[in-house]
């Protein structure tokens, strides 16, 4: 029996998988550095706050919670996506798929929060360029542990 089409056929979904667990880690490195910034850990009391019509400190703290996490749980998956396409634009695997898979997600990320999230706050603009700058480097963070360990990874499978 030959075992290479089944090999392959899950390669794909294993990424994801790999994806999946590298964000896991990321979010959590990423908790460390969020708690070591001035307004790291505002961000998600920003987006639960929009989703409740609250000001990010009355937001309620388990949503914001659910919230951070759920989203650092399926960024890991999202950047698989991103770095799949780059490597089928890009005719197959490489360093330049992954950086370029690494800085759209980096754009993704800041921009949504910066461009969707951060405008319907309640937050003052004083704070404005604080949380800006805060988030931007809590996302460098995530994805200086996610990209590696993604790339790392998905050589396995």
């Amino acid at each position: 029996m030959n075992l290479a089409p089944l090999v392959t056929t899950l390669s794909v979904p294993l990424q994801f998988v790999v994806g999946v667990v590298a964000a896991v880690v990321a979010t959590r490195a990423m908790d460390v550095v969020m708690a070591r910034l001035p307004e790291g850990g505002t961000p998600p009391f920003v987006a639960s706050g929009v989703l409740t019509e609250n000001r990010p400190g009355a937001a309620p703290e388990r949503l914001a919670s659910v919230v951070h996490y759920l989203a650092g749980l399926l960024t890991g998956p999202l950047f698989v996506w991103v770095l799949l396409a780059g490597q089928g634009v890009l005719d197959g695997p490489s360093a330049v798929a992954t950086l370029l898979a690494a800085g759209v997600l980096y754009v993704l990320m800041v921009g949504f929060f910066v461009v969707v999230v951060l405008p319907r706050s309640r937050i003052g603009d004083h704070r404005l360029p604080l949380v800006r700058r805060d988030w931007a480097l809590s996302a460098a963070a995530y994805l200086l542990v996610l990209v590696p360990l993604v790339a790392a990874g998905t050589r396995f499978v």
